[in-house]
C-alpha cells in the first residue's frame, strides 16, 4: 500500500505506510506510520516516535496531502494541546488501518510467535518432553474448532438438546466456560495469548500437557537479604513471563522470590538463606544475573532438576 502527499512546492510520497484514524468531533484525523511500528510502540517495544511517524503532521487526509487546520485541532482536541499531544492521543486511541494482505501477514506473524512461546513452555508430563509446534498448532486448532462448534450449538440455536438432570437444564461444567481457545487475534499481544492458550490446553487436555518448570536450590546470606534493589532496570523488568505486571520488589530477598513461581521449601541456617522452588526455565538467567550482580558473590543457584512439572 502506498500514499502520496502533494504539497504546493514539492512531492512526498509515501511508501509501507500506515494510517492510524481517530474521529473526534465531526472530524475524522489521521497520521502516517510505518508498518508494524505502531503496535510496536503500544507495547512498549519501541519508543522512539521518529521511527514510528513517517511525516509528525496530523491530517485529515493522508493520501490527499490534507494536512489537519489549527482551528480544527484545537476545537476538536481542545486549546492548549501541541501537534505531538494530539499524536501521542491518536497513536493511543486511534484505529489501525492495515490492508487484507497486511493483516494476513500480521496475524500469522503472531499465530507463529504464541505456537513458539506455547511449545517451549509445555511438555508431555508423562515423559517431560517438550512438543513441537506442529502438535501444539494441531491441539490448539482443535480447541478452536471445539470452542467454535459449541459456540453454533449455544441455546437459541436450534440445535441445543438440554442434558438429563434433575432440573432438566444443560448447566456447562466451570472448566467448559472457562479458558475456551477461539484463536489467535491482532489486538493482543503474543504474550498474552500464549497464556491464554497454555491455560486453555491445561484445562482441555487435547495432549497430555502441564507447564514445564525447572527445580532449583536458591541460597543467599540473610544479611543481604534485605537490602534494597540497587540493579538498574529493575523496575523494566518488572513482568513475568506472560507479560503480565508485577509489583516491583524492595529488597533482594522480595526480587529473589518473584522468580520462584512455586515455593517447596525455606529455611534459614545460622546466617544462610534457603530456598527450594519451581522456576520458569525462561527466568533462569535473568534470576542467575541478578543474583550474580546483587549478592556480590553471596548467593547462588543450583539446578535440581532440569524439566519437571507441577499444577498451578
Amino acid at each position: 500500500m502506498s500514499a502520496q502527499i502533494n504539497q504546493p512546492s514539492n512531492q512526498i510520497k509515501l511508501t509501507n505506510v500506515s494510517l492510524v484514524r481517530l474521529k473526534k468531533g465531526k472530524k475524522r484525523f489521521e497520521i502516517a506510520c510505518y508498518k508494524n511500528k505502531v503496535l510496536e510502540w503500544r507495547s512498549g517495544i519501541e519508543t522512539d516516535l521518529d521511527n514510528v511517524l513517517q511525516i509528525p503532521n496530523v491530517f485529515l487526509n493522508v493520501s490527499k496531502g490534507q494536512t489537519a487546520p489549527k482551528e480544527d485541532l484545537e476545537k476538536a482536541f481542545g486549546k492548549g494541546k501541541t501537534v505531538d499531544d494530539i499524536i501521542l492521543e491518536l497513536l493511543k486511541k486511534g484505529e489501525l488501518q492495515v490492508g487484507a494482505k497486511e493483516r494476513s501477514a500480521q496475524l500469522e506473524r503472531v499465530h507463529n510467535e504464541v505456537i513458539s512461546i506455547v511449545s517451549s513452555k509445555l511438555v508431555d508430563p508423562r515423559t517431560k518432553r517438550v512438543y513441537t509446534s506442529g502438535m501444539i498448532e494441531k491441539a490448539l486448532d482443535q480447541l478452536s474448532s471445539q470452542a467454535h462448534t459449541s459456540k453454533d450449538k449455544q441455546p437459541g440455536s436450534g440445535t441445543a438438546t438440554p442434558a438429563a438432570g434433575e432440573e432438566g437444564e444443560a448447566t456447562p461444567k466451570p472448566k467448559e466456560r472457562e479458558h475456551n481457545w477461539t484463536g489467535v487475534v491482532t489486538t493482543k499481544s503474543a504474550k498474552s495469548q500464549a497464556l491464554e492458550a497454555m491455560k486453555a490446553l491445561i484445562a482441555h487436555q487435547p495432549i497430555p500437557v502441564a507447564r514445564a518448570r525447572m527445580r532449583l536450590r536458591i541460597s543467599c546470606t540473610t544479611s543481604v537479604l534485605k537490602q534494597a534493589v540497587k540493579s538498574a532496570g529493575v523496575k523494566a523488568a518488572a513482568k513475568d513471563e506472560d507479560g503480565e505486571q508485577q509489583k516491583a520488589p524492595g529488597t533482594v530477598k522480595d526480587k529473589i522470590l518473584g522468580y520462584v513461581e512455586q515455593v517447596e521449601s525455606q529455611d534459614v541456617m545460622g546466617s544462610e538463606w534457603e530456598v527450594v522452588g519451581f522456576v520458569e526455565p525462561g527466568a533462569f538467567k535473568a534470576l542467575s544475573d541478578f543474583i550474580g550482580n546483587e549478592t556480590k558473590g553471596q548467593g547462588r543457584v543450583e539446578v535440581l532438576d532440569m524439566t519437571v512439572t507441577h499444577e498451578d
